[in-house]
Order: structure tokens, then C-alpha cells, then sequence
């Protein structure tokens, strides 16, 4: 072979490796400049990124290291140097975090327009690394707060978990959004699946539509209630304001632009109180058809406060699991309402509730599994109870145990006395050594049936043999238990899966004396939501509002401008 034979073929040979290294390195590796994978290494592994509006993303280093490492530190944002059509989409869903209840700056929304400008031919390895970046750790930030909400339930010292539904973030960004054919399709996915939710989204809307055209004037307070046939100075506002909320037709076009000025008085009519009447059946208040000092506060709340206070609502329900072993119970505090979840394999129940008082005595939020009922029940009085409440009852009447039914015990349970208490006996009470508790019966406190869902609160839901309250608008009287309006049909739902337990044999069972504390074990837990919720949409798509009775938005107003000013320094 000549010399020209062999470079020839040493030629060939060379191009034949080059070809098959070519051929075994990935298409976004050969084509990725290394600059930029330096560039994507050197701001992760600095733990800041200055072309971010919050530059320190330490919580998030890991997460993006474990993004970057999966694809050899390669942009997955850009093609050619333009935006890949998942990138526009997740860009657009960051400017319209608001519909979410989210708020776009926690996600760099103003900044997006200025990085895109940036991208080109003319991008640098800097420009093309840092958009990438940015653009991954606002896409985890918003799925996570999208999918479990921004502040942890328990910081609130609520006991709900969502730890039990968090994403591994890098995953899911690389084996379902990056590559998506609808981002959109996949970002709703992660939102919670309950129709709840989504008309919550459609009522935001809506609201923030009304509140970005005003209020107009705040209704007057009459010097007295106003009812049928009284004259008022605020009707011009009224009936604007009650056309505007849905609670009356729509407004005549003269109409349509709130009132600037009060005008002279006029009659307070039977279309007014009929707006007014439902205006306060979706406000939680006495639906009397006057006006009082309440509806009229109410009714000058500032659409803003709404739009709020759906916002929080939306919040909330991302710390609900997205699913359930059960049909779940939920009782929404300040609705003072319980109901079971529609769209379940068992009927759907609603019914009225009474709750812990706003001072002293409140309802804890939290979650928990229904593992048994007891009928005919005793009540063992709370230290608490018994020591600030009956205590001095029966130091000024030592027969009131006996006129109320109730029994003295000792630590084993042994009955020390259902008689008139001696000296020696409220000295134990004093002390703790000896507890009261209620003997079973029509006039015991918790009624004729009690349902456990075992917590550290001591919680539970039960019957009362004081109905009367359930006739109430606000119904926070209890300390703490919740008393549900209709316990047979509550106890029928929940044994729904033991032969035998029909309506008739649970309404016999709880009046029969013989068969007081019968526990029946359920075969299966269910679950219980004690929730917080101070705007509700029906299924008619009516948006109910509620009073923060126990200050909980306030204080998850405070959190969340927490959370975004941490991200914004």
C-alpha cells in the first residue's frame, strides 16, 4: 500500500470514529453550546441567580440541581435560541396567576417580556442559561403553590397535612410539562380536582370584574332598622348595589353607573327586602328582610374584601388530599354547616351545625378518620369545664349534680356519688381526683349519639338536647364539639355499610335505656374534615359569603404577605 493509499484510509478511518461519536451523543447535547451548560451549572451550584426578582432560590438549589443533572445541564426552554412553545405557555399561566388567586410577582411576571427580548441570535450564553433558570424555578414554584397552596395549614397551627400530596417537582417538570403538548391541560391537573374549586375560580373572576368597576357610595346606617313601608336615604344605592351582587334582576341602563349622591328618601319596598332577603340568606345573616346595622355592613363590605376572601377559599382547598379511601364528612366552621362530598358513591347530606365560641372555646381545623359511634352516651366533663364552670355551681347548690343527672367518679371509674356532693367529695373535685360525668339520657349534653374520629382535641360530633340553637343565623355556642341538626340521618349515612342498621333501629337504639354507651366499631374509617371557609359557591353557582368569626383570614391574610415579601427581598 502507498503513502497516498494509507493517509487515505487513516482519513476514512478518522471520520468513521467522529461519525459513530456523533451518532452516540444525544441530539440536545450536540446541539447545546457548553458556555451555556457552564453558565446553568455555575448559577445553580451559587445557590443565586441575579436575573430572578428574589436572586436567592436556596430553598430550590436542590430541586434544580436534580432538573439539570436528568438532562446533562442542557436548556429545556429555548430552540434555536427562541422560546419553545411550553415555555409561552407557562409564561402566560405566571401573568395570569391572579385568576388562580395566586399573585403574579411571586412567579417574576412583569420581568418575562424584558427576558424574551433577550433571546435571539444575538443571545448570549448568560442570557440563554439565566432564562432557563428562571423560568424552571418559577414553573416549580407554581406548580407547588398551585397544587398544595403557599403556606403550610400547619404554620397556622392547623392540623392538616399536605405533606401526604407533594410532588417531586423535577420529575414532574421533565417527564410532564417540558415536553407537553397542552400545558395548560397538564398545569389544571395539578390544581385540586373538586368542582368546589373550579366554580371558586369562575366566582374570583367574576368578583374581580365587580370590584374593578367600584363600589360606588357607602349605604347610610339608619338611626333604627328599616323595614317594609319605611322611608330610607340610601335606596338609589341599595337597589345599584343589589343589582350589582345578583341578588336582584339586572339594573335598568340608567342604572348600570353607581350613584354618586344619596338623593331624598324613599320607600323601602317589597322588591327592595325581597333583594335584601336573599342578599342576607348568601351572607350568613337572618334573612328578616330588614336593615339593620349588620346587612348594611355587609352590604358596604368593598368587593375587594370578596375577592379575598375567594382567594383564601382557593388556598384552602389545596390543602385538602386530592382523594379519599371514604366519602368524607366536612363541616365548614364558619357556614356552621356539615356536609358530605357530592359526586360520591353515597348519598349527599347537609345539615346545619353549632361550633365552638369564637372567644375561648374554638373549633380546631383539622383532619381525621370516623372509626366508631356511640349511642346513648356518656359526657365526662373537661377538666376545664369542670373546674371554672360546675365546680361553683355546686359549691352554692350541692344537690345540682343530681338535679342535672350527673355523677361523681374516681380515677378507675367507680361512681362516688349521683347524690348531693359533701365537703369531702368537692375537695376531690377541687384536687382532680375525682371527674363528673353525665349519665345518659334525653337531657344529656351530647344527646342520644356521639360519632369519634379519635384527635388530640378531643373533638368530636354529636346530637343535643337543645335543638332550639340550630334556628340560629350564627350558631358558635358549643366549646368546642360540634352538635349536628339532624343526627339520625347523619348516623344512618355513616352505618350505611352494616346490614341491619336501618333509619328505624338507630331512632330505637337511641331511645332505648338498655342500651346505653353502645359503641359500634365502623368497618371502615371514614373521613372527617373539620374545614374554614368564609366564601362558599353552590352548585347553582350562588356565592355565599361568611363571617371571619374566628379571625382565621385575617391570619392567613398576614401569612401569605409574609410569604411574598420573603420572596421579594
Amino acid at each position: 500500500m502507498n503513502d497516498t493509499s494509507m493517509r487515505l484510509g487513516a482519513r476514512a478511518l478518522i471520520w468513521g470514529f467522529a461519525l459513530v461519536a456523533l451518532l452516540l451523543v444525544s441530539p440536545l447535547t450536540a446541539q447545546t453550546p457548553n458556555p451555556i451548560r457552564a453558565q446553568l451549572r455555575a448559577l445553580i451550584e451559587a445557590g443565586a441567580a441575579p436575573e430572578l426578582r428574589w436572586p436567592d432560590f436556596a430553598t430550590y438549589q436542590d430541586l434544580a440541581r436534580k432538573f439539570y443533572d436528568a438532562g446533562g445541564y442542557a436548556p429545556v426552554w429555548t430552540s434555536n435560541g427562541q422560546p419553545t412553545a411550553q415555555a409561552s405557555a407557562m409564561i402566560a399561566q405566571f401573568k395570569n396567576a391572579a385568576s388562580k388567586g395566586l399573585d403574579p410577582n411571586d412567579y417574576d411576571a412583569a420581568n418575562w417580556d424584558a427576558r424574551l427580548r433577550k433571546l435571539g441570535p444575538s443571545a448570549t450564553p448568560t442570557d440563554v442559561a439565566s432564562f432557563d433558570l428562571a423560568l424552571t424555578f418559577c414553573a416549580m414554584r407554581y406548580i407547588s403553590d398551585l397544587h398544595i397552596g403557599r403556606v403550610n395549614p400547619q404554620n397556622l397551627k392547623f392540623g392538616l397535612n399536605v405533606g401526604t400530596h407533594t410532588y417531586d417537582l423535577p420529575e414532574v417538570l421533565r417527564k410532564q410539562v417540558i415536553g407537553a403538548a397542552d400545558v395548560n391541560a397538564v398545569i389544571q391537573s395539578f390544581e385540586p380536582p373538586y368542582a368546589g374549586y373550579q366554580r371558586t375560580e369562575t366566582a374570583l373572576a367574576e368578583y374581580t370584574k365587580l370590584a374593578a368597576r367600584g363600589d360606588g357610595i357607602p349605604l347610610p346606617i339608619p338611626a333604627r332598622p328599616v323595614r317594609l313601608g319605611d322611608r330610607y336615604a340610601g335606596m338609589n344605592q341599595l337597589m345599584w348595589r343589589l343589582c350589582q351582587l345578583g341578588d336582584l334582576p339586572p339594573a335598568p341602563d340608567a342604572m348600570a353607573a353607581p350613584p354618586t349622591s344619596l338623593g331624598p328618601p324613599q320607600i323601602y319596598d317589597a322588591t327592595a327586602v325581597a333583594g335584601v332577603e336573599h342578599f342576607q340568606k348568601r351572607h350568613g345573616l337572618e334573612p328578616d328582610g330588614v336593615l339593620g346595622r349588620g346587612t348594611i355592613a355587609a352590604l358596604n363590605q368593598p368587593l375587594s374584601k370578596r375577592v379575598m376572601q375567594l382567594e383564601l377559599t382557593l388556598e384552602r382547598y389545596r390543602w385538602i388530599p386530592p382523594n379519599f379511601p371514604q366519602p368524607p364528612i366536612i363541616v365548614n366552621i364558619p357556614e356552621f354547616r356539615l356536609r358530605t362530598m357530592r359526586r360520591q358513591p353515597a348519598s349527599f347530606l347537609s345539615m346545619r351545625v353549632v361550633v365552638g365560641k369564637a372567644y375561648h372555646h374554638k373549633t380546631p381545623v383539622f383532619a381525621q378518620n370516623m372509626r366508631y359511634v356511640i349511642f346513648r352516651p356518656y359526657w365526662d366533663v373537661p377538666p376545664s369545664i369542670q373546674q371554672a364552670e360546675l365546680v361553683p355551681k355546686i359549691r352554692r347548690n350541692p344537690g345540682y349534680l343530681a338535679k342535672e343527672n350527673y355523677e361523681v367518679v374516681d380515677a378507675s371509674g367507680r361512681v362516688v356519688t349521683d347524690g348531693a356532693v359533701s365537703a369531702d367529695v368537692l375537695n376531690g373535685l377541687r384536687s382532680g381526683a375525682y371527674r363528673i360525668r353525665q349519665k345518659p339520657g334525653p337531657k344529656n349534653a351530647l344527646g342520644l349519639i356521639k360519632f369519634i374520629f379519635p384527635n388530640a382535641y378531643n373533638v368530636y360530633l354529636h346530637s343535643t338536647p337543645s335543638p332550639q340553637l340550630f334556628a340560629r343565623a350564627r350558631r358558635d355556642f358549643s366549646h368546642g364539639c360540634i352538635r349536628v341538626e339532624h343526627p339520625v340521618d347523619l348516623a344512618v349515612w355513616v352505618l350505611r355499610d352494616i346490614p341491619g342498621w336501618t333509619r328505624d333501629k338507630v331512632i330505637a337504639t337511641m331511645n332505648d335505656p338498655s342500651k346505653n354507651n353502645l359503641k359500634v366499631i365502623l368497618p371502615k374509617p371514614i373521613p372527617v374534615l373539620i374545614l374554614y371557609s368564609t366564601a362558599v359557591v353552590e352548585p347553582d353557582n350562588e356565592v355565599h359569603f361568611f363571617d371571619d368569626i374566628y379571625g382565621y383570614d385575617a391570619e392567613l391574610e398576614d401569612a401569605l404577605a409574609a410569604h411574598s415579601q420573603a420572596l421579594h427581598q
